[in-house]
């Protein structure tokens, strides 16, 4: 925007007449900066003071005090009279008051001028009054004419040695005043040919301000009075206010023209339709010649060097001050300013994103919008055909219209780093990124995933840096050979000072082809079981169970088995009757032993794939205790066999029970734990299941010299069915074990290992006959029936959480 004005004067008895009938003295005083106050500074004409919203509660006001003590509350329309201009700056968190050098209530002389001012803030609910005073001197020598076009008023200064204008076109304005009736000082508006003559204390009770302080005369007009009118220059409105200030002593006039015009254009805007501001440009437009319609008013030269070519303005005349920053010519070339004549007009257009404009972040229905705000102040200074120095002075804020600006998202994500890579932003310097959530799983800054990427146009982004391993990246199989890891980000952004938030959304995939579960490779000893995994890339994608156990180095020892593990392949040995296996077609000669190990995904651990070994061994001597409660026995009896006795002749304690098979010293035994004449008892926690392979019927009246003791071992905990139920349902396999009791020797053999915690130990309950209970016993309103014995015997265990194990 543009300031321009001229003053001219008419005085028959002398302008320091005038001065010397309005003047006063003042004393000077300055006080310490209070709390709260963020600056205080002397400008060029005018006194500055920020105040810190925050440390005011948002609510503040102030109060002018002049050399009396006497305190003015600075309203609305009190401070546009009185020379004062109070502006709310939220991106800045602060409040700013500018004040006049000639304001109503500043102690004013020609070199020194104090403010005094009381700040009043809401602490707790209650209103604080905090005392500030500065004393300024002019930083420049005063020019014969000063204009300045603030806010929201116009202020015209002259001083005393002004002389007449050459030329005429007073003669109405001079009729005027000799036909006024009165003498006193009066005021004659002219408006567009039409003249308002008032008294002074009329002017003032309207609004308008005369001030004589400091060897000059000042009048002060607030914008949009009825005595002023807007004037079209080459399309810029100019709002103009013509005062002439006279008194009338017998034929002698002493006549002062006060003429104050600014520039009203409030700006334009060039677009750029990038997220870049690099061509976008806020232009600013004023007249360089400016003559409102007023006969005898004669036009007023600019002493502009236009002499380059590219029409660009060299030279002295114009300063640009940017947040109260004097830019020198050199410095508006390098941040962009152009400044350029069209016509009769000056043109300035400046980039958006130059050093000193002010960008301003809020949130729209979560869309983030920003604008951008020049808090500008311009001078031009240049004579008229009277040689008269004339000073322009302009202070306006420019601020752009909203424009949204959207973050976005780039994956930059590399397979073969194995890693999410992702950027977000840009982002202005006044927001933050506060938390972050990544499939569920919420982050608060600083955080180590996050990196700052700093831009040079004065914004930021952050890049994301994921592994595809870590826990948070969620990752399931596309389908086969294909896997698909995803992460869902959810960023929580701040904007500074006002804590306003907002979000933004982005999802980013990554497939990995070729990849398949572990393949094991299995191996048939005479008494074992032995498996090897060769160790490829991903295989840390899954884990090897053996049921339900996650198998470690610690598993593996404690049910016995051999594991080795190194860089290169995993070697695991399982040698007969250790927990795992599944017995199946048990014969004399022979049976089937199988071992199963589950390969699970490491984070869901949903089964992927299983692999199953199975093995033929040579039958010697076992007892097998299954979980759906069958007890199956292959015994040598050569040692406990009378001379000439008949393996195919023994039975059970119920002699009905027969072998299922029998050779020349090894029988087969298949029977339900609750029957063939079997015991039952309990220990501490196990339940036991006892019965005996008699050799001879005959002798069970008196000691039993030749007898095979075989039983099966429980955990109580395991057997809810058959107490909940009365059906056989254990969720362990029983341990197995064989006594022979014999004339020449008594021995145990353990052929088949249990759960390590079983321990028969003192008896709680000992009955000659177990519970009325039968394998899978169905219950049914007549006899339970139990069901045959089955040759396919397997059990489960229970799970116990083991130490992660690693490929």
């Amino acid at each position: 925007m543009h300031i321009s004005g001229y003053m001219a004067f008419i005085y028959w008895f002398g302008l320091p007449f005038l001065l010397s009938v309005w003047s006063t003295s003042v004393s000077a005083q300055s006080a310490d900066l209070p709390d709260g106050v963020l600056e205080m500074e002397c400008h060029d004409r005018y006194f500055m003071m920020a105040v810190d919203l925050s440390f005011t509660g948002n609510e503040l006001r102030f109060e002018a005090v002049d050399s009396n003590g006497s305190v003015y509350d600075i309203t609305e329309q009190y401070q546009a009279s009185c020379g004062y201009s109070i502006n709310i700056l939220p991106m800045l968190g602060q409040a700013e008051i500018r004040a006049s050098y000639f304001s109503c209530h500043t102690e004013k002389d020609e070199e020194k001028f104090v403010f005094k001012f009381n700040l009043i803030a809401m602490h707790d609910g209650q209103e604080v009054t905090h005392t500030v005073n500065k004393t300024c001197s002019p930083l420049l020598p005063w020019s014969p004419r000063e204009v300045s076009c603030e806010v929201n008023y116009m202020e015209i200064s002259v001083r005393s040695d002004q002389t007449c204008p050459k030329k005429g076109g007073w003669d109405s304005v001079l009729m005027g005043a000799y036909v006024s009736p009165v003498s006193d000082w009066q005021v004659l508006f002219q408006n567009r040919g039409k003249l308002i003559p008032m008294t002074i204390v009329e002017a003032r009770l309207q609004g308008y301000m005369f001030v004589v302080a400091g060897g000059r005369l000042v009048f002060r007009a607030p914008y949009g009075k009825p005595h002023s009118f807007t004037a079209m220059v080459d399309g810029v409105p100019v709002e103009v206010v013509h005062a002439t200030l006279f008194s009338r002593h017998g034929w002698v006039v002493l006549m002062v023209d006060l003429r104050v015009a600014c520039s009203k254009y409030e700006g334009s805007y060039s677009y750029s339709d990038s997220h870049s501001y690099s061509d976008s440009n806020m232009v600013w437009r004023t007249p360089l010649v400016f003559a409102p319609p007023a006969s005898g008013v004669s036009e007023l030269n600019s002493q502009l060097d236009m002499s380059n070519n590219d029409g660009q303005l060299k030279g002295r005349d114009f300063s640009i001050w940017v947040n109260g920053q004097l830019l020198e010519p050199e410095v508006l070339k390098k941040r962009g300013y152009v400044m350029v004549e069209t016509n009769t007009t000056l043109q300035i257009s400046i980039p958006y994103d130059s050093e000193g404009a002010r960008r301003k972040s809020l949130v729209l229905d979560n869309v983030y919008h920003e604008y951008f705000v020049f808090y500008l102040y311009f001078e031009h200074l240049f004579e008229d055909e009277d040689h008269v120095e004339t000073r322009f002075r302009l202070l306006r804020s420019l601020a752009t219209p909203l424009r949204s600006q959207p973050a976005f998202s780039v994956n930059q994500t590399v397979l073969e780093e194995s890693m999410f890579t992702v950027y977000l932003g840009p982002f202005p310097g006044d927001v933050e990124l506060v938390v972050v959530k990544m499939n569920g799983h919420q982050f608060t800054m600083p955080l180590h995933y996050i990196s700052n990427v700093v831009h040079p146009n004065n914004t930021h982004g952050y890049t994301l840096s994921v592994p595809f391993e870590d826990s948070v990246v969620s990752s399931q199989f596309y389908k086969r050979g294909v896997l698909q890891y995803r992460l869902d980000i959810n960023c929580s952004l701040m904007i500074l000072p006002e804590r306003r938030s907002y979000y933004h959304l982005a999802s980013v995939e990554a497939q990995m082809t070729g990849i398949f579960p572990p393949a094991f490779e299995g191996f048939c000893s005479e008494k074992s079981i032995s498996f090897k995994l060769e160790h490829k890339p991903f295989h840390s994608l899954w884990r090897a169970y053996i049921g339900p156990d996650l198998l470690t180095p610690d598993l593996a020892f404690d049910k016995g088995y051999i594991m080795n593990n190194d860089s290169q392949a995993l070697h695991l040995t399982v040698p007969l009757f250790r927990e795992g296996y599944a017995y199946k077609n048990i014969r004399l000669k022979k049976f089937s032993g199988s071992f199963e190990i589950t390969i699970r995904n490491a984070k869901t651990f949903d089964v992927q794939d299983t692999f199953v070994m199975t093995c033929t061994f040579p039958t010697t001597e076992l007892v097998v205790c299954s979980t759906d409660g069958l007890m199956t026995v292959v015994a040598d009896l050569s040692s406990a066999m009378p001379t000439g006795g008949n393996p195919s002749r023994s039975t059970l304690l119920d002699s009905k029970c027969r072998p299922k098979e029998a050779d020349g010293t090894r029988v087969l035994f298949s029977f339900a734990l609750g029957s063939c004449g079997s015991s039952f008892e309990l220990v501490q926690e196990n339940a036991i299941y006892k019965n005996q392979i008699v050799l001879n019927q005959k002798l069970l009246t008196a000691r039993p010299p030749d007898m095979v003791t075989v039983q099966c071992v429980y955990p109580i905990p395991g057997l809810y069915r058959l107490f909940l139920l009365h059906r056989f349902e254990s969720e362990f396999p029983g341990m197995g074990s064989m006594r022979y009791s014999t004339k020449n020797v008594t021995r145990t053999t353990d052929v088949h290992m249990g759960p390590r915690a079983f321990s028969p130990q003192q008896s709680v309950r000992r009955s000659g006959t177990p519970p009325s209970v039968t394998p899978k016993t169905m219950l049914s309103a007549g006899t339970p029936r139990p069901r045959e014995p089955s040759n396919n015997l397997s059990g489960s265990a229970r799970f116990v959480q083991s130490r992660d194990w690693g490929w």
